[in-house]
């Protein structure tokens, strides 16, 4: 593997499947006693699906996005992602994944209260070394992808919840990731907003077949994906179709 900024990691790969999980284990450590949070893990998800992950609190689903964004690393088993082994992978080239095929976002929005709107969206695109015109540019027009140029000066602060979520989303999107990772999307919001940033995800992922992952607690969210599968107690089981 090139021991580079893993840039030439995601060239010519023709895999069908994004993300291949083979008995992935997680555990911790708490005083004297081991915690098991995943146990034998084993998920396929390809290029351009939709899949909900179910579960309550503490079943163990957050540790799983946390491995599949490249946020913490499995004790055993394997995780391929995009055909790349991640264990194989430094940690630059596993910040270089990040940054160009998975896009986060979270139920908090995490934006940078002292930046724009548009300041916001650019940020991934300045990390790639992208001209600043450039990736306001971008930005811009992603912005307006999701119903907000015309707020694209605005502060955080002054954007309601559901445009801060659009915020996140265009942020997420602006990079052409592969997989967007998607937290509670909808946990901050009112029923109505929450249903209409759910629609803005399925559009994206059907007209740009981005991979979408939305970890849910919600039947509801969950039914609107064309996959769901279920944590519970650190096991994972397919919970059927919609």
């Amino acid at each position: 593997m090139d021991a580079g900024s893993g840039i030439g990691m995601l060239e010519n790969n023709n895999e069908e499947q994004l993300i291949q999980l083979q008995h992935i284990g997680k555990h911790y450590r708490l005083a004297d006693k081991t915690l098991h949070i995943l146990d034998d893990v084993c998920l396929r998800i390809a290029h351009g699906e939709s899949c909900a992950i179910l579960g309550s609190s503490g079943s163990g689903k957050s540790t799983l996005l946390n491995v599949l964004g490249l946020l913490d690393l499995p004790d055993t088993g394997n995780y391929r992602l995009n055909g790349i082994d991640v264990a194989q992978a430094s940690p630059d080239q596993l910040a270089a994944l990040r940054n160009q095929l998975i896009g986060f976002v979270f139920q908090s929005f995490n934006l940078l209260p002292r930046l724009s709107a548009l300041d916001n969206v650019a940020l991934p695109l300045t990390y790639r070394g992208i001209a600043p015109g450039q990736a306001r540019e971008q930005a811009h027009a992603m912005l307006a992808r999701v119903g907000l140029g015309e707020r694209s000066e605005h502060r955080p602060a002054s954007l309601s919840g559901g445009q801060r979520q659009r915020v996140a989303i265009a942020r997420a999107l602006v990079g052409k990731p592969a997989l967007i990772l998607a937290d509670e999307p909808t946990g901050n919001l009112d029923a109505s907003t929450a249903q209409e940033i759910m629609a803005l995800l399925i559009e994206l992922n059907r007209e740009q077949s981005v991979t979408l992952i939305v970890v849910t607690h919600d039947p509801l969210i969950a039914s609107q994906l064309a996959r769901r599968v279920e944590v519970h107690q650190g096991l994972l089981r397919e919970a059927g179709a919609a």
